[in-house]
């Protein structure tokens, strides 16, 4: 019986492996362009970097991470987001003394057990930026507006970056104690959930996407009217600074995150074409999370991108035209002229793929056309003795004999064209 994969995990294959690669190379390039260095954490960290993280009261830690005993009795748990790990490198390496800005980004797979869905895996993938040691606005601004860069070089349109503050210590329990009295007229109205979080952590109602749930914030009272005035100048000086930009946004007023960390900005890239579950990324501030995991008092900012969302809204887009792949066909005992002849393609930068297992030209030009390559390269001893090659065209079956010496001209030709 054969073995599938695990729910709610998939294998990418070609050609949707293709603009995973260039996203990702497209990604890099750009990151390094506003000072962000790449970081790699493992994908699995002790249980209370993500408990005292995100938060114990988050679906996310209550219900949602893959968390197991090592062979020590040690809990462990596979990332469900990387923020907090970004977070536990940057203090275990000291990386406070090494900048006092310091700017960080990753590329990788998640873990989350809830139930699969559009767009949404178990194993997922993320790309994030996190933006340590300083709380001015336009960091903010500057790293929203990076992102919303990104996502226009890949040619996205009808994106709305969606933008808001939740306060912070010194102005969120007064506004915490007013939405719970809001609520606790309609706890009769909210999910099973929100009868939870109303008690525990009240914001995380007006993040629920149960209708019900939906048409009781509608009259919730807004945060914006509890904002200190430390927060309202940051929220002002933010949109300032997404207005030099040139970023479009809308302040929406009932927007929070999913996780306990977050203070003052919070935003999200819509995608419409998403249905329900429509955020393709999202973040915000969080100046109190690196000292509540035991390190200095350093502000930071951040978001993550969900890469199988993001593959979705592009569809059928292709990124880039994959190079061209030619298959080295030896005719007879030619074998040794076929392996020169794809080792020279390969020096020079191209793809190259001797069939050795070709039992003859008829077998080995089926076995191309199945594996859907565009050129043939034939190497036979007739073509040896006289120094020349033969490139066919699957396409037509065009072909045409071409000089050892003039075939790397030949096929740049071809690409070119």
């Amino acid at each position: 019986m054969a073995i599938n994969a695990v729910k709610g995990t998939r294998d990418i294959l070609a050609p949707e492996i293709c603009n995973w690669t260039k996203y990702e190379e497209m990604a890099r390039k750009l990151f390094r362009r506003y000072g962000f260095e790449e970081i790699r954490t493992p994908i699995f960290e002790y249980t209370e970097v993500f408990s005292r993280g995100i938060g114990e009261d988050t679906d996310i830690v209550h219900k949602e991470m893959y968390t197991f005993a090592d062979r020590k009795g040690r809990s462990i748990t596979l990332r469900p987001e990387s923020t907090a790990s970004v977070v536990r490198s940057y203090i275990e390496h000291r990386m406070d003394l090494q900048a006092r800005v310091k700017r960080l980004f990753y590329i990788g797979p998640m873990f989350r057990y809830e139930r699969p869905q559009k767009g949404r895996y178990r194993q997922f993938y993320q790309t994030g930026a996190e933006v340590f040691g300083s709380s001015h606005p336009y960091v903010d601004a500057d790293t929203i507006e990076m992102v919303v860069r990104l996502l226009r070089d890949l040619g996205l349109t009808g994106l709305r970056v969606d933008i808001n503050s939740v306060g912070c210590r010194e102005c969120r329990p007064d506004y915490r104690s007013a939405l719970q009295e809001y609520l606790s007229g309609h706890r009769e109205e909210l999910c099973e959930d929100c009868q939870r979080r109303m008690n525990n952590n009240p914001l995380r109602v007006l993040d629920c996407k149960v209708p019900g749930c939906g048409e009781v914030v509608k009259n919730a009272p807004s945060i914006q009217d509890h904002l200190c005035g430390g927060c309202l100048e940051h929220q002002h000086q933010v949109l300032h600074f997404l207005d030099v930009l040139g970023v479009t946004y809308q302040l929406a007023t009932d927007l929070v995150r999913g996780l306990d960390y977050y203070t003052r900005t919070v935003f999200e890239v819509i995608s419409e074409g998403l249905g329900a579950q429509n955020a393709i990324l999202g973040g915000g501030r969080y100046d109190n999370l690196v000292k509540e995991l035991g390190g200095p008092d350093v502000p930071a900012f951040g978001w993550a991108l969900g890469m199988d969302r993001l593959m979705m809204v592009l569809g059928d887009r292709q990124l880039s035209t994959p190079d061209p792949t030619y298959f080295v066909l030896p005719i007879g005992n030619e074998l040794a002229y076929a392996i020169e002849t794809s080792v020279a393609l390969k020096d020079a930068g191209h793809h190259a793929v001797v069939l050795a297992e070709a039992s003859s030209l008829k077998s080995g030009l089926k076995q191309i056309s199945k594996a859907g390559g565009r050129f043939a390269i034939l190497a036979g001893e007739s073509e040896r003795e006289r120094n020349i090659l033969i490139l066919r065209d699957m396409e037509n079956s065009a072909q045409r004999e071409i000089p050892v010496g003039d075939l790397l001209k030949e096929i740049e030709n071809e690409i070119a064209e």
